[in-house]
């Protein structure tokens, strides 16, 4: 009887304890899921774990990861927006390799794709992206991010300054608001247009990835708008379309012959 009545009372202690932890670590796994959810990586359910394995049939035939790696090489290979960046990150000591920070998942349906800070990698989601001039943004885009992270040191989850300055930068030097894109949109406009597009996308972008107002996003954007606006590095001008693009990347090409020659 005294052993079984140990027993009891032991069990009966760890009741209370037992009590106590499981509402601390649904306490831990609410607050990690609201963080995620503040920062933008619920839209992205593939950095925490995939639904097939890498290289396996599933993912082989039940997703669009080869079509997806095929559309990126392509525009690694062929877009001037994203050869002058791989190189001007090659230049700042960032190179950029393929398998290593670019990663095909599927992501949320409102979202074609995202740059992870902590992995200094971008997410292209494959679900979203279908056509290779869809491709060739989404890669420019956050091949901007990534250059921002490597040329300056960007605070991307406590500073809203930043991460809206680097939107505005890859708005407008992406060629997301390009007139050709814009009138896909049914976008019109003459004056401060594309101004109007740059700031329009980049609180879109923001509002995406961050649990802050809309108010608090016009105003973060309004503050930086016009220094952010005219930075136009690496491609020294606003490439408005693909032959910009061109002219920007022979020139960056042809830089060390330049300055040698002053």
């Amino acid at each position: 009887m005294d052993q079984n009545s140990a027993k009891e009372d032991g069990s009966s202690n760890k009741g209370p304890l037992q009590d106590t932890k499981e509402p601390e670590k649904q306490k831990a796994a609410a607050e990690s899921k609201q963080k995620e959810e503040d920062l933008g990586y619920s839209l992205y359910p593939e950095r925490n774990s995939s639904k097939y394995a890498q290289g396996s049939i599933g993912e082989s035939l039940f997703t669009f990861k080869h079509k997806c790696q095929i559309m990126l090489q392509f525009a690694m290979d062929t877009s001037p927006y994203a050869k002058l960046l791989l190189g001007a990150m090659k230049s700042s000591g960032c190179a950029v390799y393929k398998d290593r920070h670019f990663s095909c998942e599927d992501c949320d349906g409102t979202v074609s794709g995202g740059f992870d800070a902590a992995t200094s990698q971008i997410v292209l989601c494959q679900n979203n992206i279908h056509q290779q001039a869809h491709m060739n943004r989404v890669v420019t885009h956050e091949l901007i991010h990534a250059f921002d992270h490597c040329r300056a040191r960007v605070d991307w989850f406590s500073n809203f300054r930043h991460l809206a300055c680097s939107e505005i930068r890859a708005a407008n030097l992406s060629g997301d608001c390009s007139f050709v894109n814009e009138i896909s949109r049914f976008n019109f406009g003459l004056k401060e247009h594309h101004q109007a597009c740059v700031r329009g996308r980049a609180l879109r972008s923001i509002l995406a990835v961050r649990k802050v107002s809309r108010e608090e996003a016009e105003r973060v954007v309004d503050e930086v708008f016009d220094s952010c606006f005219h930075d136009h590095a690496p491609f020294g001008r606003i490439p408005h379309a693909k032959k910009d693009a061109k002219f920007a990347y022979r020139d960056y090409e042809n830089r060390d012959r330049y300055y040698a020659n002053l």
